[in-house]
């Protein structure tokens, strides 16, 4: 198996670190999948991890009262930070609309 070495992020990607606000991540992953978009997170170090998950979690309390439910999957990457490999953990957010929920739809083109 090879290791995908990813220098710049994609569209809806986040990055995670240690001194990140899980609050402020929550929101932003709330926003993004309110709009539609897809929300990717990659953390390195136990730290990040754990601002990550927390920040999923509380996320998960912003969007779950609105109908829509979201899960993760994670999963390692290798990326270059100044020079050096380092793995990364990504986590892609899934979201679904719960059955009998009403959800708002934006109606803007």
């Amino acid at each position: 198996m090879t290791a995908q070495i990813h220098d710049e992020p994609s569209i809806g990607f986040l990055k995670v670190s240690s001194k990140s606000s899980p609050a402020s991540v929550a929101g932003a992953i709330a926003g993004m999948i309110k709009d539609g978009a897809p929300v990717e997170l990659q953390a390195v170090g136990a730290g990040a991890v754990n601002q990550a998950v927390k920040a999923i979690a509380i996320s998960r309390g912003f969007l779950s009262p609105i109908g829509i439910e979201i899960s993760c999957v994670p999963s390692f990457t290798d990326i270059v930070i100044d020079g050096d490999y380092r793995t990364a953990i990504r986590f892609a957010i899934i979201a679904s609309i719960s059955h009998g929920a009403s959800v708002p739809v934006s109606t803007d083109k």
